[in-house]
């Protein structure tokens, strides 16, 4: 009896065991493979790309000219509106002609003064000729007649000039414009009196149909504009901006580089020429102006935000064929807007990973899906509302 009482007590300790361990089984579940990472990736396209910087300028007029008077006398009318368009050659101001006139009749009658002169001393001479052929005068006396007629000459051209000088000076009483553009507020007012050796100008004209944006830039980039630069190409187009920097719609194009550096701060002048039809850049105004500084036609280029730097050097994340993405170190240029430009390390068909890298593992499995640009988003909205 007590026998089998121990071998009942064995099998139930032995059934226990095992239920426990049954149990203990049960309670640690199978390791599970997780899930793929959702991630968002842009496949790489080589494209051109233009890089550029914004630069301060001002604006210059064309031509610039001052009014000012080339005779001594008093004004006496404007024959303009102050601010309007005015042409080469319209009668800006009247200068009082009286005295320049009565110079001119002067001058007219000296002339005419001489020229009896002269007819006198040619006929003299022709009348000693044959007398002195003929030995009936000396020679003294026709070399006498011949001299005379000779400074007649001289008189008669001698008049010419004067007159010609005074007609010039009662030209210079209508005060011209020398050039075509729009004149700015009149400096002397009528009854004032005017001489060429005045400091201060009668008014002052700019042409503005063009204008100059002068911009400073350093010097190092000069190179960098030369580079992009074809020989026998156009020049590359420059953009003026607000002084907000928003595009006004106008362009230019570059004329010219300064030859001198600024040895305080490095810059060197850039001239700027662009058309300027509805005077919107006036003479003195601030705008910018985005001058090119660098051009690759066929660029590879990542957002910011898919590039990383644990170590210090830049990498992104990129996708292969398999469906599992690697670290690739890569090497970046420069920055447009939030776009690198890819110097080294990737080639076009590529995917890269833009969005979901912080949940990535090197061999890790992904769910990819096209990447889309915010930006893009928000403007195509934009342009549909």
């Amino acid at each position: 009896m007590y026998f089998k009482q121990r071998h009942l007590s064995i099998v139930s300790v032995a059934v226990i065991a095992m239920c426990g361990l049954a149990g203990c089984d049960a309670a640690v579940p199978a390791q599970e493979t997780p899930p793929p990472v959702e991630v968002s990736v842009m496949t790489l396209e080589p494209g051109e790309l233009l890089l550029s910087k914004d630069l301060s300028g001002r604006v210059k007029a064309v031509r610039n000219a001052e009014i000012r008077a080339q005779v001594s006398g008093i004004v006496q009318r404007r024959l303009f509106e102050q601010g309007a368009e005015v042409k080469a050659g319209d009668v800006l101001f009247q200068i009082n002609p009286a005295v320049f006139q009565a110079d001119v009749d002067s001058a007219a009658a000296a002339l005419e003064r001489t020229r009896v002169v002269q007819k006198r001393a040619h006929h003299e001479v022709n009348r000693l000729a044959p007398l002195m052929r003929a030995g009936t005068v000396s020679r003294q006396v026709y070399d006498d007649a011949v001299a005379q007629r000779d400074q007649a000459v001289a008189d008669v051209a001698q008049a010419k000039a004067t007159l010609a000088r005074h007609k010039l000076n009662l030209q210079f009483a209508r005060v011209e414009a020398p050039i075509s553009g729009r004149i700015d507020q009149a400096l002397v007012s009528e009854g004032a009196l005017v001489s060429p050796t005045d400091t201060t100008a009668m008014a002052r004209i700019q042409q503005i149909d063009q204008v100059y944006v002068d911009v400073r830039l350093p010097a190092s980039m000069l190179e960098d504009i030369r580079q992009q630069t074809a020989p026998d190409g156009p020049e590359p187009a420059v953009e003026i901006l607000n002084s907000d920097g928003k595009p006004l719609g106008i362009q230019g194009h570059i004329l010219f580089s300064g030859i001198e550096v600024d040895a305080g701060t490095g810059d060197v002048l850039l001239r700027v020429l662009t058309e300027n039809p509805q005077h919107r850049l006036l003479p003195g105004l601030y705008v910018r102006a985005r001058v090119p500084r660098a051009y690759y036609p066929a660029a590879l280029t990542v957002p910011q935000e898919a590039v990383t730097r644990p170590a210090g050097d830049a990498s992104v994340w990129v996708l292969d064929a398999e469906g599992q993405v690697q670290p690739v170190a890569i090497e970046v240029g420069e920055l447009s807007g939030r776009y690198y430009r890819v110097v080294s390390g990737l080639s076009a068909g590529q995917q890269v990973v833009i969005e979901g890298i912080e949940r990535l593992s090197p061999a890790a499995q992904v769910v990819a899906r096209p990447w889309q640009n915010a930006a893009d988003s928000q403007q195509l909205s934009a342009d549909v509302h």
